[in-house]
Parts: C-alpha cells; structure tokens; sequence
C-alpha cells in the first residue's frame, strides 16, 4: 500500500537495562533482538512484548543480524568477537564464538542464501565466514580506515562495505575482487585542529527496484567533538556510482543518520538521533523530507518489518520503540 507518513504513530515501547545500540527483526517478524551498552542482547516477541536476554559478550553490542531461515542470530561486539545464538531457544545460548577482528566489530551481514556471514571493524579488513561453522572463508583489502557497515546484493553476488572515509567499496563475493567504488566523501570530514576523523557510512540500502544505493551518515562537521553536524543521506545510481540526489534534513544540527531503509513504494526512510530523535520520509526526487516524525528520544539505529507497515527503532534511554505507518483500528461501538 502506498506510504503516508502521516500516519505514523508510536505503537508499542519495550524496556531494556541500558542504552541501546542497533536492532534487527527476525525474518518472520515474530521476535526484534537489540543490542545495549551493558554488553547485552535483548529479545522482543514482537506480539506479547516478552523480553529474554542474551549474556556473554564482554563489550556494547554494536551490530546484529539474523540468517533468512530465523534460526541463527549473530552478533558483533566492540569485544572483537561474533557470537553464533540459537534464535528461537527459550534461553538462547551462544554456541559459537569467534575472534572476528583487531579491535571492535562495528557491521555484520548476512548472505541472502544464508550461506556467508560478512564482518568489519577497526582493523580496516572485511571477513567473510561460513555461517553453518564459523570458519574463514575471505578476506577483503582495500579500505583505509574502520568499516561502519556491510550490505549485501538481493543476489548475493556483490558486497558492499562502507567506511570511515566515505568510501563504499563494492566485493564480489565469489573472487573477493573489488568491483567499483562509490565515493561518499561529503559524509567525512577531518578537523585539522581537534585531528579527528568523524563521519563515515553510518548506513546502506539498496532501493526495492535496484536503481539506487543510498549512504546515510552525518555531514559539515564544523566542531566534531562538540557534536556539531548537519544529517544527510546520498542517493546513488546503482547503474553508474554517480550521485543523483542529496536528501537534507535542515534544522536538525548535531543530529546524524544512524539508520535508513526503504519502504516497498520507494519512500526512504532513515532516523536521525542526537539531542532527539526522528524518523524522515524522503521521496526519491526531493532533497527535503516530505515529513519529519518526533520519536520521543534519541534514536541510534532502525530496522523495517518484514511483513507489515512497522518500523523499529532503538534508543539512547533504553527503549525500542515500534512505529506503525498504518491508520488506528477503530473501535468498536460499546
């Protein structure tokens, strides 16, 4: 159905112990697990609300990902490692671990046949593994500075991975070749006097019709360690790597875009956090949102459910909240 963002509203809010950090649906759309500051997983059942945690990782969870049969959740941590979890299990145990990484694992993917498990990090190298065992398949040279954030192809033929520097390197997945580069250099900056490289591809998708990637992050860092920055997110064409559009969303200083998606019509959708937070609606030929909807905290990642009109988001005083894009059910004459 057509999207009119309009409609959107705070459906449900779940509680977690500690700030959260990233959040992933399960394929089915039954269960959302989120990652927290506290070293934690936690998942939802999306219907009851029921709430099950996940121990072991010794840092903040920074990325999750669930294999497309919902059986296997994997996690990256900024303890360097992956974790293999039985999704489904009353009380989920991790039952493979992996030193994945020098230093934090930032981004985790999984294969859309369910086959490869990609990671990055703060070494600057992307990994491949094979889900059913965690062992090496591959690694990916190429990136100059920490990889943020992986996506794959709806194929599965092509990885995609995006930096620190802004640049997203496209990987064949069966020679581990580099295929091309899209340079997002505005979503970068390097602040000679605090000597800081802030910035970077915060976020990765890929249009329902192919034609377009879309790199979400933050952009004229005047003051990086006083958090000042503008959001934006840029539209590619996938067919060339050239930048068709610059979707803005002015007056909202010291945010960046943590998470962006796509809604089946084509509608981009990203949230935006910093001193607040904020789902965005972009149409694919305005650089302006069509419409800006107050989350009621800092938002820090989002995910889209498979199976109906509800977004997810996760947030800085502990909460994941479910928005509805859809209108409210009347109720029924007492």
């Amino acid at each position: 159905m057509p999207l009119d963002p309009k409609l959107a509203r705070v459906e449900k809010d779940f509680t977690a112990d500690a700030p959260l950090t990233t959040c992933r649906f399960s394929p089915d759309g039954r269960f959302v697990f989120a990652g927290a500051q506290d070293e934690r997983i936690y998942r939802f059942e999306v219907a009851s609300g029921t709430k099950t945690i996940l121990t072991g990782h010794e840092s903040w969870i920074a990325a999750l990902a669930v294999t497309p049969d919902g059986n296997t959740l994997i996690s990256a941590s900024c303890d360097n490692t992956l974790r293999w979890w039985d999704a489904t299990a009353e009380n989920p145990p991790a039952n493979r671990v992996v030193k994945a990484h020098d230093g934090w694992v930032r981004t985790v993917a999984v294969s859309p046949d369910g086959s490869l498990v990609a990671s990055g990090g703060n070494d600057r190298i992307v990994r491949l593994w094979q889900t059913a065992d965690g062992s090496p398949t591959r690694e990916l040279h190429g990136h100059e500075r920490d990889v943020y954030t992986l996506l794959f192809s709806p194929d599965g033929n092509s990885l995609l991975s995006g930096d620190l520097d802004g640049k997203i390197h496209q990987w064949s997945t069966a020679t581990g070749n580099r295929e091309r580069t899209f340079d997002a250099a505005p979503l970068h900056v390097y602040e000679g006097g605090q000597q800081v490289h802030y910035g970077g591809v915060r976020a990765l998708t890929l249009s329902p019709d192919g034609q377009w990637l879309v790199a979400a992050g933050l952009s004229k860092a005047t003051n990086p360690l006083g958090n000042v920055q503008e959001p934006l997110a840029l539209r590619f064409a996938w067919k060339d790597t050239t930048i068709a559009k610059n979707h803005l969303a002015e007056g909202l200083a010291s945010h960046a875009l943590w998470g962006a998606c796509f809604h089946p019509d084509g509608t981009l959708i990203a949230c935006a956090g910093g001193n607040s937070g904020h789902l965005l609606f972009w149409n694919p030929d305005q650089e302006k949102p069509v419409h800006t909807f107050n989350l009621p905290a800092q938002a820090r990642g989002l995910d889209f459910h498979p199976h109906s009109q509800r977004i997810a988001t996760v947030h800085h005083d502990g909460h994941l909240r479910l928005t509805t894009l859809t209108p409210p059910t009347p109720e029924k004459n007492k």
